[in-house]
């Protein structure tokens, strides 16, 4: 019997991974959605993951099992890797991956393939007691590291080990790494005395990084090597007086995100020419990082020493305990191959007074260290606030070697900031008043703060920092801002110097929030949390205050619980920058085209007119979202300028926008069109450029031609098809038109869809008011077409294709595309089916029909035998095929047919073997015994 469970949790876990790395373009027909199966529930407050009837711990590594007649997949391993959701609740997600192509070349000439093993192996002998399976070794890393690092963690921040303080949208799991750069003592030039320490944060194929710097000049340019040591992107720096070096590494290619999540990637620095220093170091993953909120860079006195290191440090959630973990690098020289034992004295420091001191022993191979100091007292806790505290590592012995750096909270490229809302407040409200904050922490401790609120219903009585309240509107104050706050403009400007180390490890945690109480709501009328913004990359100010968005600056106001700010900049292409955060955005339960999808961001013009022109910028799925937009009109550049321009965010609750803000962005755009022309016709050139596009790896390559990816077509095989490209693969879909209401239509002969023919409706029929068209159509982000005005059609919503619950319109006064869900007929049948898998809308089948049902029948009979649903792919009865399965392929030796509706799958039947030890050759369904020709 086939194992429907295990198997539909090994596509619904890969399916979509699969769409992404297929080796060349392929023609699919259109996805379906894979319905979710109720999988069994662990007892609650266990984390972990649900995989074929199943319940796996966080970490946990097996071979999926799909039941007779598949059996256990011995080249798949599948790892229940730890998610944080969206309200910090730790989740575990399945991510499986096929180990056949790592498995190492056997040195024998006739290898075999041993049962219940994935790669192959020699016969018995002295070279065969390998075992076959350290390949999973591979991807076992994060896996074995997590167990090596189990002590290092210390149970008690252990479950924060896993999680990080950014709010991401649904499918964007980030991923942390570290690097530890010191100078090259194999190289040409003198070794550098400089130590670097690089963060990065991979969120799907953008990587971000934050790197400071220390005893080294500003570096120059910055580049990423592959595992052969092949420079794989350079970064320039920007001249710049900060020691923070800020970038993003965009589109990173699909083999060099394996090298990195392998850890064989290295980076390098070099600094001007003037006095020329290179640093360099190997990008590693490390559980702490999600826990860290101190840290310190350790570097030696020495010149051209080549040693350095870095400390990572957090305190306990409860006790006055400081946990670190040590990362070493050129502090021990050796030639030998053998490891060995190297002793070490790390040392607690004040002004040149040991406070504490750890004697330990490190290997050669792995000079990393872990440890905890306990019970800080007072005193040691206020150094620590104020990056007074000092950290040395010494080696013992006849040649000793020392490195230092001093204690500060976490650096990193990331914005501490805040989007305060009446529905995040303790007694949640719909006030349409909007509060924002943003912070920078100095290495002293010491907190600037820059805050404004607006909309209120009341005057502010009181504006503070809180913990989270321990009990019901129990709140926890920790400092009030109130004094620096100024009714008059509504801003609070000022600086918070007494920060306890504490309230530095809850704030870099994103455990403090920010409360503002009016004389209407005394406990509060805003409420927000304090967390990081994740660096974009984006050219937008965060140093400055943002946009303020409030639904009491919509006209007319919306009474709304929602609040945001945004980021806005033109740069000197006259392209425009933007970064939004949101926070409480109204959401209903009518799903519709996607149901993620929150709301939608527009820039326009505040202008009461009826040419008040507005262009949507993106859609909202999670609280955050930025982008570039870069065909901008002359007069949207100058409403931006002179400040009567607006950035909105409209939901469908309210779709003429629920909040809103006033943007002003000074440019000198004011041949913006010109300029915007040349720059387009500059990118298209390298967009068209055959030659560039083969240098993509995301290109895709069908009917003889190269298109870039997120590009979309007509194929020349069928007008009546569109085609997307999604990194390297090509999905076309065919058109669905919508039904017309008309009594004639006619057939246009450059589209596929018929439309009303307006001209030779009957006389007797009212004709439809007249409404002055938009001249030019409107335009469908979706399809990335111009639609003619009054004409409708089913939104194309990549990589899924048409969407026929949907039908949108091009609203002909206005060039707005107004899209509503479809509204299906209630059924009076007891038992309703869906005709074609594509479609909306269930019907009741032909035999519970009318007979004016009946005109449909050739397209399904009713009467007729039912189909059959493997993976993705439908089959008629009596079809027969070999299963796909995801990660392994097409598998021969197993024959599936459909029978009336039911699916049934019976692996080939194989002679028992009369001999020992048995191989199978490829291609081979059954055993055979070693030696056989």
């Amino acid at each position: 019997m086939l194992a429907p469970c295990a198997l539909r949790s090994l596509l619904c876990v890969l399916s979509c991974a699969w769409l992404q790395t297929g080796a060349a373009s392929r023609l699919k027909s259109p996805a379906l959605p894979i319905q979710s199966e109720r999988e069994p529930v662990p007892s609650k407050g266990l984390s972990g993951c649900s995989f074929g009837g199943r319940f796996y711990s966080l970490e946990d590594t097996w071979h999926p099992d799909l039941g007779e007649p598949f059996g256990v997949m011995h080249c798949v391993q599948c790892h229940c890797e730890p998610q944080k959701s969206r309200r910090g609740k730790v989740l575990g997600k399945v991510n499986c991956k096929n180990i056949k192509q790592d498995c190492p070349d056997p040195d024998c000439d006739d290898p075999i393939l041993l049962p219940g093993h994935c790669c192959k192996t020699c016969p018995k002998g002295d070279s065969d007691n390998k075992q076959t399976d350290s390949v999973l070794d591979t991807f076992d890393y994060f896996h074995e590291k997590s167990k090596e690092k189990e002590d290092d963690l210390h149970k008690s921040y252990n479950d924060r080990s896993y999680l990080s303080s950014e709010d991401l949208a649904p499918g964007e799991s980030r991923t942390d790494f570290v690097a530890v750069l010191t100078g090259v003592t194999d190289s040409w030039l003198p070794s550098s005395s400089g130590v670097a320490r690089a963060r990065f944060s991979l969120t799907r194929n953008s990587l971000a990084f934050s790197i400071t710097y220390q005893r080294m000049g500003r570096p120059s340019r910055i580049v990423f090597l592959d595992s052969d040591g092949t420079a794989a992107f350079e970064y320039k720096v920007p001249k710049g007086q900060s020691e923070m070096i800020c970038g993003v590494w965009k589109s990173v290619p699909k083999a060099l995100l394996r090298h990195l999540q392998t850890e064989q990637m290295r980076i390098t620095m070099t600094t001007s020419a003037n006095k020329r220093e290179e640093v360099e170091g190997k990008i590693i993953k490390h559980r702490a990082l999600f826990a860290e909120t101190f840290s310190s860079t350790l570097t030696s006195e020495d010149e051209n020493s080549g040693m350095g290191g870095i400390a990572m440090l957090t305190l306990s959630d409860t006790e006055s305990n400081l946990h670190f973990i040590l990362i070493l690098q050129g502090l021990i020289r050796h030639k030998q191959k053998e490891p060995f034992v190297v002793p070490i004295r790390v040392e607690l420091v004040y002004r040149q007074h040991i406070l504490r001191e750890i004697l330990a022993n490190i290997t050669s191979h792995d000079p990393d260290f872990a440890e905890v100091l306990t019970d800080l007292n007072s005193r040691e806790l206020f150094w620590l606030s104020r990056g007074q505290l000092e950290i040395t590592v010494t080696t013992e012995g006849q040649d000793p070697r020392r490195i230092s750096g001093f204690i500060t909270g976490r650096k990193s490229c990331d914005t501490i900031q805040s989007v305060m809302s009446s529905g995040d407040a303790l007694t949640p409200g719909k006030t349409g008043g909007v509060g924002s904050a943003i912070f920078n922490l100095h290495d002293n401790g010491t907190l600037d703060y820059q805050v404004q609120v607006a909309g209120l219903t009341s005057e502010v009585v009181g504006l503070t920092i809180e913990l989270k309240p321990r009990r019901r509107n129990k709140r926890s104050v920790l400092y009030d801002l109130t004094p620096e706050y100024n009714q008059a403009t509504g801003l609070a400007t000022g600086s918070w110097s007494r920060l306890e180390a504490r309230h530095i490890h809850m704030l870099l945690q994103s455990e403090l929030f920010i409360n503002v109480a009016t004389a209407h709501s005394q406990e509060g009328e805003l409420r927000g949390q304090i967390k990081a913004l994740p660096y974009s990359g984006l050219e937008a100010p965060r140093h400055e205050l943002p946009v303020p968005l409030a639904g009491s600056f919509v006209s007319p106001p919306v009474r709304t619980g929602a609040s945001g700010h945004a980021w806005v900049s033109v740069d000197k292409h006259c392209h425009l920058h933007y970064e939004i955060v949101v926070a409480g955005l109204s959401k209903t339960d009518d799903l519709t085209v996607n149901a993620h999808l929150h709301g939608l961001a527009e820039i326009g013009e505040l202008d009461d007119s009826s040419t008040t022109h507005k262009r949507l910028l993106t859609g909202f799925y999670g609280s955050q979202a930025q982008g570039v937009l870069k065909d901008i009109s002359v007069e949207l550049l100058q409403h931006l300028h002179q400040g009567t321009a607006f950035i909105q965010v409209s939901t469908k609750l309210n779709p003429r926008g629920e909040i809103r803000g006033r943007v002003h962005v000074p440019n000198d755009c004011e041949f913006g069109a010109r300029a915007e022309v040349e720059e387009a016709e500059f990118d298209d050139f390298f967009v068209k450029d055959p030659e560039e596009l083969k240098k993509d790896p995301h290109t895709c390559f069908f009917e003889n031609q190269h298109h870039a990816h997120g590009s979309r077509w007509t194929p020349n095989y069928d007008k009546c098809f569109s085609c997307s490209c999604q990194k390297r693969t090509v999905i076309c879909d065919p058109v669905i038109c919508p039904v017309l209401t008309c009594s004639r239509t006619v057939q246009p002969q450059d589209n596929c869809c018929p439309v009303c023919d307006d001209k030779k409706e009957p006389k007797d029929m009212k004709a439809p008011e007249k409404v002055e068209e938009h001249p030019q159509g409107c335009y469908f982000e979706g399809d990335q077409k111009i639609h003619a005005p009054g004409t409708t059609w089913h939104p194309f919503v990549p990589p899924f294709g048409y969407i026929k619950c949907a039908v949108c319109t091009c609203k002909g006064s206005t060039g707005e595309v107004h899209c509503e869900k479809v509204t299906c007929p209630k059924l009076t049948c007891s038992h309703p089916v869906r005709r074609n898998p594509a479609d909306c809308c269930k019907e009741c089948p032909e035999e519970e029909r009318t007979p004016a049902g009946l005109e449909h029948s050739d397209m399904m009979q009713a009467d007729g035998p039912r189909h059959c649903k493997f993976g993705k792919n439908y089959y008629q009865n009596s079809d027969n095929w070999h299963p796909w399965v995801p990660l392994v392929g097409e598998i021969k030796c197993i024959n599936c047919w459909c029978d009336h509706g039911v699916t049934k799958c019976q692996r080939k039947q194989c002679p028992v073997p009369s001999c020992f030890p048995t191989t199978r050759r490829e291609g081979s369904c059954c055993p055979e015994c070693v030696g056989k020709q």
